[in-house]
């Protein structure tokens, strides 16, 4: 699996000071390449000098690499030697095609899924089988399986009914440690169990409270029923996600109304993002915002600036918000994006504060 948080922190540190369109990136399904072809024409229209010259070379090196049924990100720039692949097949859901010419790399969807498709795993067991599942955007695959011979029936004779009971037991305990141990070192985020009856209740009463805090769901389902288990899922971590996001919304108000840790609006938003005070960034889903960025000093506006008037060096048009998810990458701010009404009121974004 590819670890998309170091790959969108590596893109969002990259830009270039010196030019307006350096960075070609292109999301593509892997079957439109008449939208390419259209996309390259009005930008080769657009651009002059050394900034076609580099974007005509960027293009040659992303035609040779691009082949039919490939679902792909590339992020390319002939000029500063950059060409970075990310296969989004490894995804359950498509990202829109995109073509975007600008200073520095496009990450914006790629943040986006990465909010949204957060790894989790899923443990599938009854009292002698189990296996361990990792879900990575909206994926699964198996990590571990173990399956124990344990007695299921007592025979007249021999052992008393309560000694077998006793040793059936111990045995159910023991392979309930051995699969506790596999979850500890395969474990990735949050915890679903699943399975027929009791004993995926009586496995996690075994665990220690620290595992036991990461299991956000339980699922009743057979054992070898996985067809709708992903789905199901897949539902309890999208309901637990809009409901931590909901609980985070309603912090930031409180925030707000006692003028404690929490700036909202693009402008203190932004500039509590660039100076690393946030730790938390909200961001109203498809909101965008026309604005303006000086490369070399690193100042972003809304509205239009043809020059920086705080160094008189020249600006790029750009969107605001995917400059401010550039700067939370840098800065290790977690960005969350929300569909709620209470969001747009507080000027389409707002973060919750580290330090004022």
């Amino acid at each position: 699996m590819e670890n998309w948080n170091s790959i969108v922190k590596e893109l969002s540190s990259i830009y270039d000071d010196n030019s307006m369109d350096t960075f070609v990136s292109l999301y593509y399904d892997g079957k439109d390449e008449k939208f390419i072809k259209n996309r390259e024409k009005v930008c080769s229209a657009i651009l002059s000098g050394e900034e076609l010259e580099n974007f005509v070379k960027t293009m040659e090196e992303i035609w040779k690499f691009l082949g039919r049924n490939q679902k792909i990100a590339i992020f390319a720039s002939h000029k500063n030697d950059y060409f970075k692949v990310v296969p989004l097949s490894t995804i359950a859901t498509d990202i829109p095609n995109a073509f975007v010419v600008d200073s520095s790399p496009y990450i914006r969807p790629l943040a986006k899924v990465i909010d949204e498709w957060e790894p989790f795993t899923l443990l599938l067991m009854n009292s002698n089988h189990a296996k361990i599942f990792l879900i990575s955007y909206g994926r699964m695959i198996e990590e571990k399986r173990i399956a124990k011979d344990i007695m299921s029936k007592h025979k007249k004779g021999g052992w008393s009914q309560a000694r077998f009971q006793r040793i059936r037991k111990g045995a159910i305990h023991a392979f309930f440690r051995e699969v506790a141990d596999a979850l500890r070192n395969f474990a990735e985020g949050n915890i679903i169990l699943a399975g027929p009856g009791e004993a995926k209740i009586e496995f996690r009463n075994l665990l220690s409270p620290t595992m036991q805090k990461k299991i956000i769901g339980v699922i009743d389902v057979d054992i070898n029923d996985e067809k709708d288990l992903l789905k199901e899922s897949i539902e309890v971590i999208e309901e637990r996600e809009e409901e931590e996001k909901y609980q985070t919304l309603q912090h930031l108000k409180k925030e707000i109304l006692k003028d404690g840790l929490a700036v909202h609006g693009v402008n203190d938003t932004l500039e509590a993002v660039k100076n690393g005070q946030a730790e938390i960034v909200l961001i109203e889903k498809g909101f965008a915002l026309k604005g303006w960025i000086c490369e070399k000093c690193q100042i972003v506006e809304k509205g239009y600036n043809k020059a920086c008037p705080y160094c008189g060096g020249k600006t790029s048009e750009v969107d605001v918000i995917e400059e401010l998810i550039e700067f939370a990458e840098r800065m290790e701010t977690r960005a969350e994006f929300i569909d709620n009404k209470e969001i747009k009121k507080l000027g389409h974004v707002g973060a919750l504060l580290r330090y004022r």
